[in-house]
């Protein structure tokens, strides 16, 4: 193998007598160098936009989440929070009620999900940390804090109390309901808007937080009575661990998610995007290692005294087809490992320098990966491997 690598690198590194195999030569180097150099910044930048995204749904989503198994209530006993407090891998846990509920605000009505939520919440989830306007829930008063898209839609703000917003449930067997039994079809509570958050598009409109007290009054549920709990986990915590533990203290009644099982579908849609992209870029950079295949294929048309001298003086014809390889190789070695590295520090000074922003404020957001890296470099090689197989196989040609 020293042999056909030693007289591979000189066919590679050494200018040749005709200018247009040395073009050609540079071309696909160049063309390895792109390819390698675009596909990892691609990458890295699908990578910053996915931990982007999913960054908003961990100021809302917990760690874990129990919900009910068959219908919307999960009843917990004094005994199963003892022994939810007793998980080791738990650091805290909040209950929540959700529901449908019914937005009034002067003429205008839009529909929404309440969610009653007791004094853990804040230290489980980080909600209060998007608040925009206003403040997080106190006891002095029936208080909401409201999406940045609901207080668009309802045109309502913060802390109004000539104008109250008006929460309506609909009461469960009060059958069709008619102008005359609108009052008594519905459950009704006046409160005060004392925050308004912004997360993203999708819950801005359509979640509201109160106490748990006030979501419990108006949906009439008993003391006993949730519609999920909520776990923050310790960082050294095993998922299928406490899981498991949870599971069994809800006796198999209850269903634990995790915060990607919570956003199944948003985590589908960015590995879908994240796979199409790959692809494409994967196929420009089949495309590039034509020049690869080009350039050997010349080259061997170049070298056919040479082949035939080497070929007289002993060599085997795959010892000769193994030059070519190898050079093939070096090439795509070469140009995909430069390549890399510029986009490596490129990908560096984005994330210290913020060279490109999407907002005055906000940089566009890459992530430096390890999982990015083998990526491409696994790419390059496989790609290379296949393009100097094929052009290599012609040297046996230049034998006759």
């Amino acid at each position: 193998m020293k042999f056909p690598l030693y007289i591979a690198k000189r066919y590679l590194f050494t200018r040749s007598k005709s200018n247009a195999i040395n073009i050609i030569t540079i071309i696909a180097a160049i063309g390895v160098f792109a390819g390698a150099f675009s596909l990892f910044i691609v990458l890295s930048g699908f990578s910053g936009l996915r931990d982007f995204s999913l960054s908003f749904s961990n100021e809302f989503d917990p760690d874990l989440k129990a919900l009910p198994k068959q219908g919307k209530i999960l009843k917990i006993s004094e005994e199963q929070v003892a022994r939810l407090q007793e998980i080791e891998g738990v650091e805290r846990f909040s209950k929540v009620i959700e529901e449908r509920v019914i937005l009034s605000y002067r003429s205008k009505t839009n529909p929404a999900y309440i969610k009653g939520v007791d004094e853990n919440y804040r230290r489980v989830n980080k909600i209060d940390s998007s608040i925009v306007f206003g403040t997080w829930l106190t006891n002095s008063e029936p208080q909401v804090v409201i999406g940045n898209g609901l207080s668009r839609l309802l045109d309502v703000g913060t802390f109004n109390y000539q104008n109250l917003l008006k929460i309506m449930v609909p009461i469960p067997g009060k059958g069709q309901i008619s102008i005359t039994n609108l009052n008594e079809a519905f459950n009704t509570r006046q409160v005060i808007v004392s925050g308004i958050y912004s997360v993203n598009e999708e819950l801005d409109d359509k979640y509201l937080f109160s106490h748990i007290g006030l979501a419990r009054d108006l949906l009439s549920m008993e003391e006993d009575e949730f519609s999920a709990v909520e776990f923050k986990l310790k960082p050294e915590a095993s998922i299928a661990d406490v899981s498991e533990e949870i599971n069994e203290i809800f006796e198999g009644q209850a269903l634990i998610k995790t915060r990607a099982e919570l956003n199944d579908a948003l985590n589908k849609m960015l590995n879908s995007e994240n796979l199409f992209v790959y692809l494409i870029f994967t196929l420009v950079l089949t495309i590039a290692l034509f020049n690869v295949v080009g350039s050997i294929i010349v080259m061997i048309l170049d070298k056919r005294e040479n082949i035939k001298t080497l070929y007289s003086l002993g060599a085997t014809p795959n010892q000769i087809k193994n030059i070519f390889f190898m050079q093939g190789m070096l090439m795509t070695s070469l140009g995909g490992i430069i390549g890399l590295i510029f986009a490596i520090i490129l990908i560096y000074l984005q994330m210290n320098f913020d060279l490109v922003m999407i907002t005055p404020n906000l940089p566009y957001p890459v992530q430096m990966k390890l999982q990015n890296i083998l990526i491409v470099i696994a790419t390059i090689f496989t790609l290379g491997l296949i393009a100097s197989y094929i052009a290599a196989g012609r040297s046996k040609k230049a034998l006759n």
